[in-house]
């Protein structure tokens, strides 16, 4: 059965340019399959003319234009013609296909990914974290492997992408690795991000991934209650090692700040502010985001307790602190001393902080969002969803108690 097959120009009037040069954008058809990109062209839109799909005038520009975009729509045709005589054109994607191939065969996927991991090294401490950049290395581990076991090749030409790739990889993840729904999503956005490195390169005309939705389960958010916290900061500890520790996680009950950002806390972060109290100014590692914290009284006093230790003197450093692997590990002490059964980490802290200190006591949530550094308020809105299930929790056990 013949199939119709037509070549269009048109521009997008919804989308108004700042500069007032409308892209012209190209669409195939080829009985009901389409594809449209944009060819780069651009005119003014009182100049086009959406009947005749040319730009009006007779001068150099739109003469220049015209023949452009006959250019186009002439390679595209030749390429049609020519897969048909060959019997090799089974979808519209054949002719899609062997049209960008022509610019776009060298750019590989995973090459592609190496090149943004190297960059991002380069970049550590500055705009990245340690912990992205590991992230990004394990994604490309993953990637390399799905190649291999479900196309038995160490890489792939952007162009050859498509939504199955992405929807196959999703189900590898999930079937051959077990790797639960937000960590799956962490290596799809991931991949996502190389995807709109191409994009923007022109290496492909549209996204293959654009109709692939990441589903990320808010995580439930463990943290203290006012007596397990009460318990922590009344035990003394005898090990120099525990109550260092338990001063660190106390600090950021009372500030909200995360390990790495206490870890690199330095004298200088300290300020006064116009009010006269010690404010934290900070830009979080992790987003870069400025995170703006007025001490209270017991980190106050911690920070005291510490003028003396070594780590101040020679590097300036507010508190002492182990690796992250250690610090987790003493905690583990703690909690087993102070009968709290939770499994008491570094960053349960943070959680305390937002939680049980803050919004448990009426602080406003975006001035919580602001001392965290979060970029979104919906970040924030997660912990008020678990002060909303702490109260039904109470609320409930209040209702048996009284039937």
């Amino acid at each position: 059965m013949k199939q119709t097959f037509n070549i269009i120009f048109f521009i997008k009037k919804d989308r108004i340019p700042k500069n007032g040069d409308y892209n012209i954008f190209c669409r195939v058809r080829l009985g009901t399959q389409k594809f449209s990109f944009s060819t780069k062209i651009t005119t003014k839109l009182d100049k086009w003319d959406t009947k005749s799909n040319k730009v009006t005038g007779r001068n150099n520009t739109a003469n220049k234009i015209n023949n452009d975009l006959g250019n186009v729509k002439s390679e595209i045709s030749q390429i049609h013609d020519r897969l048909k005589i060959e019997e090799k054109l089974n979808s519209i994607n054949d002719i899609k296909n062997d049209y960008f191939g022509h610019t776009n065969k060298n750019h590989y996927l995973l090459e592609t990914y190496e090149s943004h991991i190297s960059k991002v090294q380069t970049l550590l401490g500055k705009e990245y974290s340690l912990s992205t950049w590991k992230k990004y290395k394990t994604t490309k581990t993953h990637l390399l492997n799905f190649l291999k076991n479900n196309y038995d090749r160490e890489d792939i030409s952007f162009r050859e992408l498509d939504y199955n790739f992405i929807y196959e990889f999703n189900y590898y993840l999930q079937s051959e690795l077990n790797i639960g729904q937000n960590s799956r999503g962490k290596y799809i956005n991931n991949t996502k991000q190389i995807i709109n490195i191409a994009l923007s390169n022109d290496w492909i005309p549209i996204n293959p991934f654009r109709n692939f939705k990441v589903k990320i389960i808010p995580p439930d958010r463990e943290f203290l209650t006012s007596k397990e916290l009460s318990d922590i900061s009344t035990k003394e500890f005898e090990i120099d090692r525990l109550e260092q520790i338990k001063d660190a996680f106390l600090f950021c009950c009372y500030t909200g700040l995360a390990y790495i950002d206490v870890k690199n806390l330095l004298l200088e972060d300290i300020t006064t502010g116009e009010d006269g109290n010690k404010w934290i100014r900070k830009n979080r590692t992790k987003t870069n985001t400025l995170s703006r914290i007025p001490l209270l009284p017991i980190p106050i006093e911690i920070i005291k307790k510490y003028n003396k230790h070594p780590n101040r003197i020679i590097k300036g450093q507010v508190l002492p602190l182990p690796s992250n692997q250690k610090t987790n590990a003493y905690l583990k002490e703690i909690a087993a001393i102070c009968n709290i059964k939770k499994n008491l980490t570094f960053h349960i802290a943070r959680h305390t902080f937002a939680t049980t200190v803050t919004l448990s006591n009426g602080v406003p949530i975006e001035t919580v969002s602001k001392m965290l550094g979060h970029k979104d308020l919906k970040t924030t809105q997660h912990y008020a969803k678990i002060i909303d299930k702490k109260i039904s929790d109470d609320m409930f056990t209040l209702k048996n108690k009284l039937q």
